[in-house]
C-alpha cells in the first residue's frame, strides 16, 4: 500500500491555493472555489483542499512536509510573510519540527527526521 494523497478541509480554498502554492507544492487540479489539488515536487504524494462552511478550532489534523533544508526553508517562508507558531527545534522522537497554520487553521509541520523517520531506535521488529 502506498499513501496517496491527504485531503484537508478548507475554508477559503482560493486563500489556500496561495498557502500551499507558497510552501512550493504544484497545483495541478484548480476547482476553486470548490476544490484544488498539489503535488509534492519531491515523491509522488499529492494534497488537496475541499470547501467547507466550517472547521473546529482544533480538528486534530496535521499534514507534514519533510524538508532536508528545514531551516533555510524556514527562513525563506518567513521572508515571503509566513508566520510560524513553532520555529525549527529539536523534538524527543528525534524530528526537527516547524509549526505552523494554513487559512483554514489547519496545522502544518514542516519537519527533518533523516533515518528516524521511518527507523526510530524504537521502531518494532518486523
Amino acid at each position: 500500500m502506498n499513501l496517496n494523497q491527504v485531503t484537508l478541509p478548507a475554508i477559503d480554498v482560493e486563500q489556500s491555493v496561495a498557502f500551499y502554492k507558497t510552501l512550493g507544492l504544484r497545483l495541478i487540479v484548480d476547482a476553486v472555489p470548490r476544490y484544488a489539488r498539489f503535488e509534492c515536487v519531491e515523491g509522488n504524494a499529492t494534497v488537496s483542499v475541499h470547501h467547507v462552511e466550517a472547521i473546529s478550532s482544533d480538528s486534530g489534523v496535521v499534514i507534514y512536509f519533510e524538508c532536508e533544508d528545514l531551516d533555510a526553508r524556514v527562513e525563506a517562508l518567513q521572508s515571503l510573510g509566513l508566520n510560524f507558531d513553532q520555529l525549527p527545534r529539536d523534538e524527543k522522537w528525534l524530528w526537527r519540527e516547524a509549526r505552523l497554520r494554513d487559512p483554514s487553521n489547519n496545522t502544518v509541520c514542516l519537519y527533518w527526521a533523516g533515518a528516524n523517520r521511518r527507523h526510530p531506535p524504537w521502531r518494532l521488529s518486523e
